[in-house]
């Protein structure tokens, strides 16, 4: 990463976890940690997952981070200069959240207003509006796999041609890394108070089968520089 692309993504977390200083000290801190360093959000901005004008849908979208970080970034890319490294960046993208727990799509709410819509519904139930891209980050492993399933199913229905997924998971296959992955999101859960416990793993080989079956062709990248996790981007694009 260049001077540039660092001066920039440092711009952009700051930009992009303001808003939640009116939604209490601990949305705001985490915010600007969840931000700073997990890498798959400054990954979704420079590789252009999101591009301008697209309608998106952020399924387990917790306290509404990647919406935050699509209008600071979108905001950033209309006032320039935009790092000469990165894709275009996505002016104009409409994010809508889905989100089980209340607590948190209350927090998304106070922090954006009417720059994204939150829904506080179950994944495993709730309607999928038309989207140009579909993103879960690390979210299906908290139901089994026939709901997995049944909610990719339904992903597939609510993108059209040329629609993208942007999946994040855990390699089941790299057992120790998987492992730490799954205590540290019980850890989390259980702070944020959320009676789901993660337990529903699978390969990298068997994702990239389910997805393969839907019609996706599929990327893979590893998304966890830094950690001791096995997390996986899968980017699943329809022809």
């Amino acid at each position: 990463m260049t001077t540039e692309t660092r001066h920039a993504w440092r711009s952009l977390c700051v930009s992009a976890s303001a808003p939640y200083k009116q939604s209490g000290r601990f949305a705001w801190h985490f915010a600007r940690g969840k931000l700073r360093w997990d890498p798959v959000f400054g990954h979704l901005v420079a590789a252009g997952l999101i591009a301008p004008g697209a309608r998106v849908l952020d399924i387990g979208c917790g306290q509404g981070l990647l919406a935050s970080l699509v209008r600071a970034a979108g905001h950033a890319g209309r006032a320039g200069p935009w790092p000469s490294e990165w894709a275009a960046a996505p002016t104009g993208a409409r994010v809508i959240g889905i989100e089980l727990m209340a607590r948190d799509v209350a927090r998304a709410r106070d922090a954006l207003g009417d720059d994204a819509e939150f829904v506080c519904a179950d994944m495993r139930s709730a309607a999928f509006p038309a989207a140009d891209a579909v993103v879960i980050l690390d979210v299906l492993h908290y139901v089994p796999i026939d709901a997995q399933d049944a909610i990719l199913a339904r992903v597939r229905a609510a993108l059209g041609s040329g629609g993208r997924l942007v999946l994040r998971v855990g390699d089941a296959a790299s057992r120790r890394r998987f492992t730490s992955s799954q205590w540290v999101d019980r850890l989390v859960t259980h702070v944020r108070g959320h009676s789901e416990r993660p337990r529903h793993g699978r390969t990298l080989v068997e994702w990239q089968a389910r997805l393969g079956e839907l019609g996706f062709t599929v990327a893979s990248r590893p998304m966890h520089a830094g950690t001791p996790f096995a997390n996986i981007l899968l980017v699943g694009t329809l022809a």
